[in-house]
């Protein structure tokens, strides 16, 4: 079809000389305009795909109109279409261009890490005479020296981070878990999750490290001993968040033992159960009720996978039946629900597609009561998709919403709809023994008291969820009264911290003012009666500033919910109104609810380590894994 088309309001013309006029449309901003144009009253023009707006378009008088108006004047388009437009008319720096070899390299260390690049491609015989027609300068780059830079770029940006975690005045949470390399080796993760002076929540992996086998709870603890020290952040410690195995509560024992006297309380709420891989226990548990029913639809989709041509074969039906054609069909993994919930939603989409292939490949398939079954099984998983995500989540505060989510979690499973068909009243009864085993009150005391310090909740939901979960009264109340006792503790043990560096800050200025042309005697007297003044006047003021701080906002109404409210950013605009509270914040809503952000690492390491580059050494596997999430943007606080 031609480019050029006449539009019925304009004047007809002949079009001989039409390819003279029609413009060159190999630049950017032909993307963003109707692939025809049209010829109005005699001159071409371009539709904007987005407004209908018509703007003259030939050769003469090239595309600024057509660039001006995507980049300022079209009302409909999409601020990322146009933001994405607008950097690809960014202008050429002024005056003539100076290289500088050093920053050139800099930035292409930062790529490699970030996009993955293999240390073998910089070899490639086509690379150094590709470089040398860019910047002759910039010869000489091969693999080693690559791969020495970002071990460097690694080492530079280490200790830029060891002095931000010593200098924080919060305290930091970590996650830690294992993995298995396809060099058989082990991997330790270390991440640290904190919330830093501007209350934007922060988490780095601070270590990627190798550990020897067998994998006990001593060699965990001393391998996460020896990283704290090394950053010099042991004392800083508040949680740990772990997988349920028990190496990990014996690592998490020893670290509490080894670390009792710069741990508040002596480290009692050192340990945080991994709530994915809780609700994956409970799910799974579940799962096995029905696995009978869900192996048949997995062998099917395991023979539909196991070769092209099956798949063509599947595709073929599909397509009769006007549905997508699929490269391959989801597989679960076991020990993962929500794949097997991925699986289940896939095959109810695509059922009667799979029920005709294996008529016709003569491969058995669950009768109409048993995909009715499994239908329900994916339906009642369906529940906990989001849960799973609230849990999962580690670029937003999330120990604020625990409590929401078990309660979602323990009133679905109670809910009688479920119990309308005997499958699933045994898949929710057998989750419902494992709740009871992790979250019937077994879970760290921390958790609710980050739900007391979401404005929008405080006492309310606390009182609400107990006496959901409870069975009597009595239990409401003993439950309710220990989490308020331990608010209490942590508010002391807080203000106890301001106050003595509010004591430490008039001591230290005491100091500066009375040095000046005073007696030894008359300075240390003066300082010290100064100093126990100060301690006097706090003592007297603790009982206080805690009934009036934290009464006032228990007893303040909660905020109005908004679906655009932020935690974090309400915690630092209110931060002068309640300063211990909001210390207590800065601590208590960086703790991570699962491990997943440590997990998350094994998903890039595997690509680092991928099987051509399986002789890459542990020290360049920790560099490149560090290095590529620190090169990590932080956005702004996120909606809470």
């Amino acid at each position: 079809m031609s480019s050029l088309q006449l539009e019925a309001s304009g004047t007809s013309e002949s079009t001989d000389n039409s390819s003279s006029q029609t413009p060159n449309r190999r630049a950017p901003i032909w993307e963003y305009y109707e692939p025809e144009l049209v010829r109005i009253d005699g001159a071409l023009k371009a539709i904007c795909k987005y407004c209908g707006t018509k703007l003259i378009a030939n050769r003469k008088s090239g595309t600024n109109s057509l660039r001006t108006h995507i980049a300022e004047y079209c009302p409909k388009v999409p601020s990322d279409d146009r933001n994405r437009f607008v950097a690809t008319m960014k202008k050429k720096p002024d005056g003539p261009f100076t290289f500088n070899k050093q920053r050139s390299r800099d930035l292409m260390i930062a790529w490699i890490v970030r996009a993955d690049v293999a240390f073998n491609k910089f070899d490639d015989e086509g690379f150094e005479p590709w470089m040398e027609s860019l910047q002759p300068t910039f010869s000489g780059i091969g693999r080693q020296t690559i791969r020495n830079d970002c071990v460097a770029k690694f080492e530079r940006a280490k200790i830029e981070l060891r002095s931000e975690l010593q200098s924080l005045s919060s305290r930091i949470y970590f996650t830690s878990d294992l993995w298995t390399s396809n060099q058989k080796l082990g991997y330790l993760c270390v991440t640290a999750h904190y919330i830093g002076p501007d209350f934007v929540l922060k988490k780095k992996i601070i270590a990627f490290k190798d550990v020897k086998y067998p994998h006990t709870g001593v060699a965990i603890e001393e391998a996460i001993t020896t990283i704290l020290t090394d950053y010099g952040i042991k004392e800083k410690m508040f949680t740990i968040t772990l997988d349920n195995a028990a190496n990990n509560k014996t690592a998490c024992d020893l670290l509490q033992e080894s670390g009792k006297q710069d741990m508040l309380f002596g480290g009692e709420h050192l340990l945080v159960r991994c709530c994915a891989h809780i609700l994956n226990i409970l799910v799974q548990d579940g799962m096995n009720v029905a696995s009978a029913v869900i192996e048949l639809i997995r062998d099917l989709i395991r023979n539909i996978n196991s070769s092209p041509a099956r798949i063509q074969n599947f595709n073929e039906i599909a397509q009769r039946e006007g549905l997508a054609a699929k490269a391959g069909l989801v597989l679960d993994v076991p020990n993962r629900w929500n794949s097997t919930y991925a699986m289940i939603m896939e095959a109810a989409k695509y059922k009667t597609v799979l029920k005709r292939y294996a008529t016709a490949n003569q491969q058995p398939f669950p009768t109409e009561s048993e995909f009715s079954i499994v239908e329900s099984i994916g339906e009642f998983l369906g529940v906990y998709e989001e849960t799973t995500r609230a849990f999962s989540a580690d670029r937003y505060p999330t120990s604020h919403m625990f409590l929401d989510n078990v309660l979602c979690i323990h009133q679905t499973l109670r809910s009688p709809e479920w119990h309308k068909d005997q499958f699933i009243t045994d898949l929710a009864n057998a989750m419902d023994k494992k709740f009871d085993k992790y979250w019937n009150g077994n879970y760290n005391m921390l958790l609710p008291i980050c739900s007391i310090l979401d404005p929008r909740k405080k006492l309310d939901l606390l009182d609400f969820f107990y006496e959901k979960v409870c069975s009597n009264f009595i239990d409401i109340e003993i439950s309710t009264n220990m989490v308020k006792e331990w608010l209490h503790k942590y508010f002391r043990k807080y203000e106890e911290v301001i106050r003595r560096n509010e004591t430490n800050v008039v001591s230290q200025t005491a100091q500066s003012t009375n040095m000046v042309n005073r007696s030894p005697v008359l300075v240390l007297g003066k300082r010290r009666l100064e100093q126990e003044f100060a301690e006097y006047r706090n003592r007297r003021r603790g009982t206080r500033i805690e009934k009036a701080e934290l009464d006032a906002y228990l007893e303040e109404p909660p905020v109005r919910p908004d679906e655009r409210f932020e935690i974090l950013t309400w915690w630092k605009t209110n931060s002068n109104k309640y300063p211990v509270l909001s210390a207590m914040a800065r601590d208590f809503l960086a703790i991570p609810l699962s491990t997943v952000s440590s997990e998350s690492a094994f998903s890039l390491s595997g690509r680092i380590l991928s099987d051509n580059r399986s002789s890459m050494k542990s020290e360049t596997l920790q560099a490149l894994v560090c290095c590529k999430d620190w090169l990590y943007t932080y956005p702004t606080n996120e909606v809470s």
